[in-house]
């Protein structure tokens, strides 16, 4: 398999998702899930990836698509880079087993869907949370938390973040 097409391989729709991690359960391999934007892929990010990789044997990225970025009112220019180009930075990295796109305003119905073992975000939320109008609430924890799995948080990399760099930028 040529590098390129190893590379596209770690893109998959849901039902691919959902057949792959359905053979690393044989193994019994921990499936770690995480989200978010990726828009302009940074240090943060991938310190962040990395650390969430190392939480299992599996790290699976679901993706906004560029209609859910948008929605979530981070600017007119967001995103700025198109949701294909996001995945390939994504699935590039050699610590993510697939990336999978979702169109949704929250990863809520993906994680159903996939049921990860282990459900990550960055420090800025609170796995202890409840309140579900919470901007620290984690979407998706009570269901991991009723199929057994755990909800972890990560620190994020000070300094780092697709907003910043695009104030900067703007000068």
């Amino acid at each position: 398999m040529s590098k390129i097409d190893f590379l596209r391989s770690r893109i998959v729709t849901l039902k691919e998702a959902q057949r792959k991690i359905g053979i690393w359960r044989l193994k019994d391999e921990t499936i770690v899930f995480t989200n978010g934007c990726f828009d302009i892929l940074h240090k943060g990010h991938v310190t962040y990836l990395a650390k969430a990789a190392d939480l299992g044997n599996r790290l699976v990225v679901g993706i906004n698509s560029d209609a859910s970025v948008r929605r979530q009112g981070k600017g007119e220019e967001r995103p700025i880079n198109p949701e294909e180009a996001r995945q390939t930075l994504l699935a590039a990295l050699t610590f993510v087993d697939l990336v999978v796109l979702f169109d949704g305003d929250t990863p809520e119905e993906l994680i159903q869907l996939l049921i990860p073992d282990v459900l990550v975000k960055g420090a800025d939320y609170d796995p202890n949370e409840t309140d579900k109008n919470s901007k620290k609430y984690i979407v998706g924890s009570e269901f991991v938390h009723s199929h057994g799995g755990k909800v972890a948080v990560i620190e994020l990399e000070a300094g780092f973040s697709t907003t910043g760099i695009v104030k900067k930028l703007k000068g």
